[in-house]
């Protein structure tokens, strides 16, 4: 996956916006404010913070050691730190990126969540 496939990934979902709260090289991704995705595109090797279940985030680190750690300045229980332009399959990337879109929606309150599912 390239860094620009990696940010229309993460723009694709339903209010998905780009921020650069931090700097101007790291682009974190959101949803109603709350971030889903963080990752510096121009950096080699590329990688993203993504959300994750708790237990699947140690499944995950175990299965694909050094390509899959904790979160890099985040909450290692809640987060990892995938390395995207590696080993790891283009889909697995994809599919650990909604789960932490959809991890996100979950947590909002119920009026945001409703708005995300009108057209």
């Amino acid at each position: 996956m390239t860094p620009q496939e990696l940010r229309a990934f993460c723009l694709s979902f339903n209010a998905a916006v780009e921020d650069f709260p931090f700097n101007p090289q790291t682009s974190v991704f959101k949803v109603r404010g709350r971030l889903f995705a963080l990752s510096s595109l121009d950096a080699r090797p590329l990688t993203v913070n993504l959300k994750c279940d708790p237990e699947d985030a140690v499944r995950l680190r175990t299965e694909h050691e050094g390509l899959i750690v904790p979160g890099y300045h985040m909450n290692k229980r809640h987060w990892n730190t995938v390395t995207v332009d590696a080993e790891l399959p283009d889909r697995l990337v994809r599919e650990l990126i909604e789960d932490s879109y959809d991890l996100v929606v979950a947590g909002l309150p119920r009026a945001d969540r409703l708005r995300l599912d009108r057209p």
